[in-house]
């Protein structure tokens, strides 16, 4: 008699599938164990901004996927709530969070002056990411040690997305999944998506009206 496991992997082949391979129930986005400078936190959870590009928040969060975990970085203007910001990757090295922050800068041109809030991980804590804030004369600015609600914004936002649109999908590979965040952030988020906060219009709108 064949094993199970080989039946329905056959199975699975001959219908184009593959099986999900199973992650843990979660991942960690933040490591604030090093040696880095740490910035004050400048907001104090005052979650305003007069125009754009005065306050970035900025984070990290986990995609399950097929084919492991998939990370996505992204920057959100603090008036409009639009992603300025973001960027996809495997891994969570500094280089997803500078992508995502190189975009932003990119899209908004932000004056000095602007603060760019964030938590205490290793990717805004690094020298490349401090040295890319400085360029732009950009102050820096970091949540408490554990403290989620210091960016609370930024974390409404990933509730969201996860709620409106990962949760109700099924990644098979990372590709996938890249596309269809891609989609949401671009093509509903950010043009389409009403928010209560900004009077029930969109983060382009509210940009628009800015200007």
């Amino acid at each position: 008699m064949q094993d199970p496991g080989v039946v329905g992997q056959r199975l699975l082949r001959l219908a184009g599938l593959r099986g999900l391979a199973a992650l843990p129930r979660r991942t960690r986005t933040t490591d604030s164990r090093h040696g880095y400078p740490i910035a004050p936190n400048r907001l104090g959870r005052n979650f305003t901004a007069q125009a754009p590009n005065q306050v970035w928040l900025a984070d990290l969060t986990y995609i399950p996927t097929g084919e492991g975990w998939f990370y996505l970085a992204a920057i959100l203007d603090m008036h409009t709530r639009k992603i300025v910001g973001w960027s996809m990757r495997q891994t969570l090295h500094t280089e997803i969070a500078l992508d995502a922050f190189n975009m932003a800068v990119q899209r908004q041109r932000p004056v000095p002056g602007l603060i760019h809030h964030s938590d205490r991980g290793i990717q805004y804590a690094a020298e490349a990411y401090r040295s890319a804030l400085a360029r732009q004369g950009i102050t820096p600015s970091m949540s408490r040690k554990g403290d989620c609600w210091d960016n609370a914004p930024m974390e409404s936002f990933f509730h969201t997305l996860k709620t409106e649109r990962v949760h109700h999908r099924v990644y098979v590979t990372r590709d996938q999944a890249r596309r269809d965040l891609f989609q949401y952030i671009e093509g509903f988020y950010n043009p389409r998506r009403l928010h209560s906060a900004l009077g029930y219009i969109s983060p382009a709108e509210a940009e628009r009206r800015a200007a």
